[in-house]
């Protein structure tokens, strides 16, 4: 591949990634010196990119093929020149020998080529073959540019697909306790910069071959010159070395230190209701500046590093230009053959600088690399993996929308001794819960702030599974069936509403992609959103905004209704859905429960006591433990502690009645 120098590789270097917040993973000081700590940077880079080549194993051989090929024909056609010069030589009297007047048989057999062609055309002849060769170089680089620019589109493509398909699948758990600027970064940047490596990677690669070529053809020219120039480079590059060697820590501070800017901009932007609140924008914008302020002193100097390349390269090779020449004339070098190794080692200038510049990239890349390849081995952490038995239950295309109960489930979804704790050694969030949910009927769970109601939501929908104990389907442990199957059969509708910014028939839909819009409109209907639905400026078709910022918070939770609704879940599970509902939408919720009594298992948490008066079982926790459980006349009957909840709730609302 012809490179214009180290100036692309640098501008890769310097394309700012994200990653998390990691030491360094070498210094100048370090164990190995600095030579051999980017050398096997270098390597390490190159083995993790090589699964890459799985996306299109053609390509990248044809790039190094059509770089190579440029390469060839270019000194193919500075070759051309030493028999072109030899006959103008002869045509003005100057005493040419037709082997460069040194005994040298490359250049004795470049001339004698043209040896049986009239020595009038024959200038014009190998003018032709040089402009040809030249012609030919330009074509493979441009067809190697397109190459290049359609992989580059379709490798970025492929390693966000697949990293994004990773983070999807990695347990919930863990995706909580991710810091999600280092996702968010890893997702965008850090994939684009690994693609970028990869190119970095074919440039080191086509600049390894051309300069074989090139000191292949100059040794042919002059060994004894050839021995000196690679001498002389060889210290050259030696002391580009010595100069670049912080750049691969450098690259995984500046890795780290995006990082942290995207975290910084994530909160900015989320958290800005309480900036604002707070009167805290002043804050912030000091904060966000010290991180942007690592971030571009941390990249000022990669680039300074990086720009040390060429200027060492081109002081240096010119020294070198100008001692050749002088040596060479010296020694009575004939003047055709010594123009042309001139121009063959100007012409190898950049492919040494490329080869160096290639080997700075890549260790100021390996950061990026390192974390896409980490993702895409392992996900990124743990996956959710299920068993695979079946759900038992009716299908969905056998389920009528309305009037016909469900039958999914037989018993009902037990628990049995289940404890959980979110991290190891700390207090159990549920702590031996035994309580069953039946089949058809709605269950309430209630209960004081931190009693676990969430947590026993969370293993329902095997976000987490159990510490201890087990959670069973008829019989059956939840982590034996499908989980897939399991989680299509299930509806949530959250406290933390989360709209999609779609319209409001794309996030009903959301529940059941293949629902028709009469079944979109009559589970509006039912959750009591239609009619507010009805006068919003397009109807169905308006667009909600950013996390459905252009409705009140009742609104949302009622098009999140809706969503489960028209899923047709065999269980619906209520997490808090009626608290940012006012009384008249909350009573037309109860009403749409109460239809759904015996069609499907509905679980519902509340604190409002309000939303669980029809609920056929009422589960009390407290402290991650079941205190109490029964109907709702029950449980009032026994003087417990859901009855002195139900009194304090009413209580306080006669207190505030008018």
């Amino acid at each position: 591949m012809e490179t214009a120098g180290h100036e692309q590789e640098a501008r890769a270097v310097s394309a700012s990634g994200p990653h998390e917040a990691r030491a360094p993973t070498g210094s100048a000081d370090g164990g190995e010196t600095a030579v051999e700590e980017k050398a096997a940077t270098a390597r390490d880079t190159l083995r993790a990119l090589a699964p890459m080549l799985r996306y299109h194993p053609w390509a990248v051989p044809a790039l190094v093929a059509l770089g190579s090929l440029a390469s060839l024909f270019e000194g193919v056609g500075i070759s051309l020149f030493i028999p072109l010069l030899e006959g103008l030589d002869r045509s003005a009297g100057l005493g040419g020998t037709g082997n460069g007047g040194t005994g040298n048989g490359a250049v004795g057999f470049l001339v004698g080529l043209f040896a049986g062609i009239p020595p009038a055309r024959r200038p014009y002849v190998i003018a032709g073959l040089i402009f040809g060769s030249i012609a030919l170089k330009a074509g493979l680089t441009f067809a190697q540019g397109v190459l290049a620019s359609w992989l580059d589109a379709r490798i970025t493509h492929r390693l966000r697909s697949d990293v994004f398909g990773q983070l999807l699948a990695l347990r919930y758990g863990d995706l909580e306790r991710t810091d999600t600027g280092r996702l968010v970064n890893v997702l965008t940047t850090e994939t684009w910069r690994t693609s970028q490596a990869l190119f970095v990677a074919v440039r080191l690669v086509v600049a390894a071959v051309s300069l074989a070529l090139y000191v292949a053809l100059l040794a042919l020219l002059s060994w004894r010159l050839t021995l000196l120039v690679g001498v002389v480079m060889a210290g050259v590059a030696l002391v580009v070395r010595r100069l670049t060697r912080r750049v691969n820590a450098l690259g995984a501070a500046a890795t780290a230190e995006n990082g942290r800017l995207a975290k910084r901009m994530m909160q900015g932007i989320e958290g800005i209701k309480v900036i604002r609140a707070f009167g805290r924008e002043a804050y912030e914008r000091d904060r966000f500046d010290a991180a942007s302020h690592r971030v571009s002193r941390t990249f000022f100097r990669l680039g300074v590093l990086g720009s040390v390349v060429n200027p060492v390269y081109e002081v240096l090779a010119a020294a070198l230009l100008a001692g050749v020449l002088v040596g060479a004339l010296l020694s009575g070098q004939s003047l055709p053959a010594l123009l042309v190794f001139i121009v063959v080692l100007y012409r190898l200038q950049p492919r040494v600088k490329a080869l160096d510049g290639a080997r700075v990239g890549l260790a100021a890349l390996a950061g990026g690399v390192r974390e896409v390849q980490r993702f895409l081995a392992r996900g990124g952490g743990p996956q959710e993996r299920g068993g695979s038995a079946a759900f038992d239950g009716l299908a969905f295309d056998d389920l009528a929308f309305d009037g016909l109960a469900f039958d999914g489930l037989a018993e009902g979804i037990r628990f049995e001794g289940v404890t959980f704790r979110y991290d190891a050694g700390s207090p159990p969030a549920l702590d031996g819960v035994d309580l069953l949910i039946p089949a058809g009927k709605t269950t309430a769970v209630v209960g004081p702030s931190g009693a676990g109601k969430t947590t026993l939501v969370n293993l329902l929908l095997r976000l987490y599974d159990p510490t201890e104990g087990t959670v069973t389907v008829d019989g059956r442990p939840l982590p034996e069936l499908d989980l897939a199957a399991w989680r299509a059969r299930l509806a949530l509708v959250s406290q933390d509403v989360y709209l999609f910014d779609e319209t409001v028939r794309e996030n009903i839909l959301y529940g059941r992609l293949d629902a028709s819009p009469d079944e979109v409109v009559q589970a509006a209907q039912r959750a009591d959103a239609d009619a507010f639905i009805a006068r919003l400026p397009d109807g169905y078709d308006t667009l909600l905004g950013e996390e459905g910022v252009r409705l009140s918070g009742g609104q949302q939770q009622r098009v999140s209704l809706a969503r489960a609704i028209v899923r047709r879940p065999d269980v619906l599970i209520l997490d808090e859905a009626t608290n940012a509902l006012d009384s008249l939408s909350e009573h037309a919720i109860q009403r749409a429960l109460e239809a759904m009594r015996g069609e499907r298992t509905v679980v519902v948490v509340a604190h409002r006591f309000s939303t669980i008066q029809q609920a056929d079982r009422v589960v009390v926790l407290k402290d991650g433990r079941v205190e109490e459980q029964g109907t709702l006349q029950e449980l009032l009957a026994r003087g417990g502690l859901f009855a002195e909840l139900y009194e304090l709730q009413y209580r306080d609302a006669r207190a505030h009645q008018p």
